[in-house]
């Protein structure tokens, strides 16, 4: 192949680009996780992330996927036969629902169109109909990696409260921890799981849960059959800063840098920061004359958003031109949104020019694969950036 000059636009929603500093923290010789400055460190991490989690609770971190932190949310809490509540909000919900089938729970999963986050009025409904209190949890993705759309996380749980429902509350913040307001304590989630690499800046590797007091109690006693997910042995190494078992020390090094630069920042600036360059992309794609798949603006997502395609456009052959032409990669539809729709990630260590630098490359792109469209959705966007314009939702409101 030719050598491109230049870096590669990484704009997928994750993993989102790592930043210098944390690959340089991870180039470091691998140390005894045994010995005292392992131990150091674990502590640091633990209690770091409990601020990013907005927690005073426990944190636990797995060597492993988000995928993995999700199997760790079900099976200490849940056992085979147990009912839970789930909705249909994108592509990770459904596969979320999948695990929770195969792990043998009884999944109430209610169907949507992907372009709504849960209604937290049908939550209430559908617990206050379950008058025998039989659903042991409810299970939502804040953030829908798959469709830009996130879920009103306060009023799910005042919906809980409402009904007077004993349920858990598991939430997933795999692509919305550390890019978008969340707070574990306040909003009264009893699992929170997320990954390392999307807000956090990191590789894929690292899975968390932070847990409530009331789901520790309960998978003291309760839960399904666990050994390497167990909470209890890692809490109890992870007193002291250490694992039960050998962890991801390189990614630790860098997980405390990602927790560093969040800190430097201050976590409110970096939401800030966030949502203006989501309102900037949005911008972009109003002027475009493309669709935005979200079709509540109280569920815009800060961390990505996705576009929906003309009639007769294929998403996936836009992405490929603008591949060959930019060196940009852009996220694909997944699932029943394949071709239909794509989408720019905007999370991380990510500024108003890389901003621009993406929305620069998609509109040539647009341009060169003939998709039908107004010029000057860039231009749209540097007016948000630069304090000249306010968005279409806000005039409305």
């Amino acid at each position: 192949m030719a050598h491109r000059s230049g870096r590669h636009f990484l704009q997928i929603p994750g993993p989102s680009n790592v930043p210098d500093r944390i690959l340089r923290a991870i180039d470091r010789p691998t140390i005894d996780h045994r010995g005292a400055e392992f131990g150091q460190l674990g502590m640091r991490v633990l209690n770091g992330m409990r601020e990013v989690f907005a927690t005073s609770g426990a944190v636990v971190i797995f060597p492993s996927s988000g995928t993995g932190a999700w199997e760790a949310a079900i099976v200490n809490v849940l056992r085979a036969g147990d009912e839970v509540l789930m909705y249909e909000t994108g592509q990770f919900a459904v596969q979320w629902r999948a695990m929770a089938a195969r792990l043998g729970l009884k999944v109430h999963f209610v169907p949507g169109d992907w372009r709504h986050g849960v209604d937290p009025a049908d939550v209430e409904q559908r617990l206050r109909a379950d008058a025998a209190r039989a659903i042991k949890a409810v299970m939502v993705v804040h953030n829908e990696t798959s469709t830009g759309i996130a879920s009103r996380i306060p009023e799910i749980r005042a919906a809980i409260d409402r009904a007077d429902h004993p349920a858990l509350f598991l939430v997933d913040t795999i692509s919305s921890l550390g890019s978008m307001d969340f707070r574990h304590d306040e909003w009264r989630v009893d699992v929170t799981v997320a990954g390392s690499q999307k807000g956090l800046m990191l590789p894929p590797g690292l899975g968390f849960n932070a847990v409530s007091a009331k789901a520790l109690a309960i998978a003291k006693s309760g839960g399904s059959p666990r050994s390497y997910w167990d909470w209890h042995e890692m809490l109890a190494s992870g007193a002291t800063g250490y694992f039960p078992y050998t962890p991801a020390t390189n990614l630790l090094y860098g997980l405390d840098e990602a927790i560093a630069m969040l800190r430097e920042e201050g976590m409110a600036q970096v939401f800030a920061r966030h949502d203006r360059h989501a309102a900037a992309t949005r911008a972009a794609l109003r002027a475009w004359g493309l669709e935005i798949l979200a079709a509540d603006p109280r569920e815009y997502s800060s961390a990505l958003t996705a576009a929906m395609m003309p009639e007769g456009h294929d998403a996936d052959a836009l992405r490929a031109v603008i591949l060959e032409h930019f060196d940009m990669s852009l996220g694909a539809g997944l699932g029943k949104l394949k071709g239909r729709v794509f989408r720019i990630g905007h999370l991380g260590d990510f500024n108003d020019l890389m901003l621009m630098g993406t929305l620069s490359g998609v509109e040539m792109g647009l341009h060169l694969a003939g998709v039908p469209h107004c010029a000057g959705g860039a231009a749209a966007a540097m007016d948000v950036l630069a304090g000249r314009a306010i968005e279409a939702e806000q005039r409305a409101a």
